[in-house]
């Protein structure tokens, strides 16, 4: 009976890990998208984007075009 016990146990572990091996290969990081874009905010109203899609100006840069006009927002 308690050879059985033992047998129980020692497959018991062996399932265990197995699975928690299983699960950990699954859950490796990914890689980095290489189609990500850098992210820029807008001088005016804050608003972050892709900087493909961002117009600039003087170094800052502004979501659209109504934005780029009127400049940068004063600091409070």
């Amino acid at each position: 009976m308690l050879r059985l016990l033992i047998w129980a146990g020692l497959i018991a572990a062996g399932v265990w890990f197995w699975r928690k091996f299983k699960t950990s290969l699954k859950t490796t990081k990914k890689p980095v998208d290489p189609g990500a874009q850098p992210m820029v905010r807008c001088a005016h109203c804050g608003v972050h984007l892709p900087r493909d899609r961002a117009l600039s100006k003087q170094q800052e840069w502004f979501c659209s075009q109504e934005h780029l006009l009127q400049g940068p927002k004063a600091q409070r």
